[in-house]
């Protein structure tokens, strides 16, 4: 069993993105077995200073499109991850949604809300 689980949040400037990246944040405060990835330095990083952090535990990639773009540059670096939350699919057909990409309503906290709940049920699964 590991001992801490590492969160990489979409960093894209959709709606979800930002859900992905609060939810992410939120998720890390209550939880003190969770770190986070900051996934704009993991995707700069051409010199592979950060392979070992990303290595270290294990990793869920929380995408906000259906791009999956989380996945994508982790995959890119050789990293394998753990599971992925697809912010998307889980908001997808619910009466909540988020609309702006810089700024969260009352409607976007609910879908936060039920993020963090899909990660606390993978972080279960995992550790």
């Amino acid at each position: 069993m590991e001992d801490k689980i590492a969160l990489a949040p979409c960093n894209g400037m959709s709606p979800n993105g930002l859900v992905s990246r609060v939810a992410v944040g939120d998720c890390r405060n209550e939880n003190e077995n969770v770190i986070s990835i900051c996934m704009g330095s993991t995707s700069a990083d051409i010199e592979g200073r950060n392979d070992g952090m990303l290595r270290k535990y294990p990793i869920v990639a929380v995408n906000g499109c259906p791009n999956g773009c989380v996945n994508k540059i982790l995959e890119n670096k050789g990293i394998d991850v753990a599971g992925t939350v697809a912010v998307n699919e889980i908001l997808e057909g619910l009466e909540v949604s988020a609309r702006d990409p810089f700024r969260l309503d009352s409607e976007a906290e609910e879908c936060v809300e039920i993020i963090v709940e899909e990660l606390n049920k993978t972080i279960g699964k995992i550790l």
